[in-house]
């Protein structure tokens, strides 16, 4: 039987594809989303393996996204649309923050309540007035192609501000969060888990140059309307998944999973088409990849094709990964001395052990005590004991990946057990993932493909040319969690991209 016709082929079904997926469809076009793994998702979804997504919490869920894919109608239901978060003491001094980005604090002085809030007000204002750049296409240098009445509406705001308050903004986007946590609070445990947001997930510690930004970045998106909330969907992240799967097809395309795109053909200017792993020839005029650009790029498309700037440029872009997954089953239920199970419980004690754990993983190693998250998915949904663990920081590329999973392993279950005594007795089975391993299962070498760094943010990412999705090979174009804005299970990069694509008329 042939192939039915496409207009586009989509690589890659996590958010960002689904979510260009469906934009495109809704407008009519043909579209085909092509997935390596058994099931849609991506960084939601179980990737290539079995078991718990890489994902176990929601933030930046473009609201766009959100309405445009009608996923409530599809089955997308907050279980906890804001969740709190503990700061775990080993002494059971716990401090909670509680709705979005600790709208209420608890355990804390007062005079850190003060400082807290006044600090919180600070940062969500900048991060309101930053976050109508996550909805469109990043500006450029040049006089040309910009949405100067967008740009000037928010430089309008930034202003209105006032002097000082807008001195204070450009002040805050170049610091690091350090000082920025030092200079207001005297709780190095509530310093140590404002600190652990800001650089979770990327290769930042808490005294690197702009280590503030991602923390401004994910306070400017929304979670279930609600700026810089962090959610868990009914079902946690495969339900929302599930949700955006089903949106897409429903507007009109194709999903086809278990099938990988080994290459993208070309005439050396235009896209002609994709090769698949069954050996299959789509003939399509457009493609949209919502996998890493360096993977686009440099792999499906190949460096012949491209310019040998761009393959240079692309070459030295940063996508370090620092972050492990854990997966902890447990024979009984423990308790991490009185905090609340139904809240993500963070390990960090302190800015300066963020720091001690970030040094090792410079020089290849794994850090004595790292610092983590830990969700408890069995609090939420019931079922079998279970901690779901995001642990910082996993060195990149282990000469020794083994004794690096039992090092890191090792190091977890200490700081647990510091926190819930008995927890290491009632540990079943384990699985630990590196940065490695979860390239391996979900195709991500680094959260965001590439790291979120001041010099690879807006129209740096994630490189000049190719910041406003737009490919040199015609028909090709870029939505990844690698282009604007940047990751989360947000899909604003695959949205934005497929308005890019609409607005250029293909």
């Amino acid at each position: 039987m042939p192939m039915p016709s496409f207009d586009v082929a989509v690589i890659g079904a996590g958010p960002n594809g689904l979510a260009a997926a469906a934009r495109l469809a809704g407008k009519g076009l043909r579209v085909l989303i092509l997935e390596r793994a058994p099931l849609a998702g991506g960084g939601a979804g179980p990737g290539l393996g079995e078991g718990a997504p890489l994902a176990h919490l929601v933030y930046n869920l473009d609201p766009r996204v959100e309405r445009g894919m009608h996923l409530a109608r599809h089955g997308l239901v907050w279980q906890e649309p804001a969740l709190a978060t503990t700061a775990l003491s080993e002494t059971g001094d716990h401090i909670r923050l509680e709705g979005s980005f600790g709208e209420r604090l608890q355990g804390a002085s007062a005079g850190d309540r003060a400082a807290f809030a006044a600090l919180r007000a600070r940062l969500m204002g900048i991060a309101a007035v930053l976050a109508p750049l996550r909805q469109m296409p990043p500006p450029r240098l040049s006089r040309q192609g910009n949405d100067w009445l967008a740009l000037a509406r928010i430089g309008l705001k930034a202003r209105m501000q006032g002097r000082e308050a807008l001195r204070e903004m450009l002040r805050m986007l170049l610091t690091n969060v350090h000082d920025a946590v030092t200079d207001e609070i005297s709780s190095p445990l509530l310093r140590g888990v404002i600190a652990f947001d800001a650089v979770l997930g990327s290769w930042l510690g808490p005294c690197s140059p702009n280590s503030l930004l991602p923390l401004l970045d994910r306070l400017a998106g929304q979670t279930a309307g609600r700026q810089g909330a962090l959610g868990l969907p009914a079902g946690g992240p495969p339900a929302l998944a599930d949700a955006m799967a089903r949106s897409a097809v429903a507007a009109g395309a194709t999903l086809r999973t278990g099938v990988a795109v080994t290459a993208i053909r070309t005439d050396g200017d235009a896209v002609q088409g994709v090769t698949l792993s069954t050996g299959e020839e789509v003939e399509v005029p457009l493609v949209v990849s919502a996998i890493a650009p360096q993977a686009t790029l440099l792999r499906l498309v190949g460096p012949r094709w491209l310019d040998a700037g761009l393959v240079t440029a692309l070459r030295h872009r940063r996508a370090r990964g620092a972050a492990a997954r854990l997966n902890l089953t447990l024979a009984r239920e423990v308790d991490f001395r009185g905090a609340d199970p139904r809240s993500r419980l963070v390990i960090a004690p302190s800015p300066e052990a963020i720091e001690r754990a970030f040094n090792a993983v410079k020089y290849g190693q794994v850090p004595a005590a790292p610092v983590m998250e830990v969700l408890i998915p069995s609090a939420f949904a019931g079922g079998t004991p279970r901690l779901s663990i995001v642990a910082q920081y996993a060195p990149h590329a282990p000469a020794d990946p083994e004794a690096a999973r039992r090092a890191l392993l090792q190091g977890v279950v200490e700081r647990l057990e510091a926190h819930a005594p008995g927890l290491k007795a009632a540990i079943e089975h384990t699985e630990t993932l590196l940065p490695q391993d979860i390239a391996a299962r979900w195709g991500l070498v680094q959260w965001h493909h590439l790291e979120l760094s001041a010099e690879q943010m807006l129209f740096l990412r994630p490189t000049p040319d190719l910041a406003r999705y737009r490919t040199p090979i015609r028909g090709l174009w870029l939505a990844s969690a690698g282009s604007h804005p940047g990751g989360g299970i947000g899909g604003s990069a695959g949205w934005n991209a497929a308005g890019a694509m609409l607005e250029a008329g293909r």
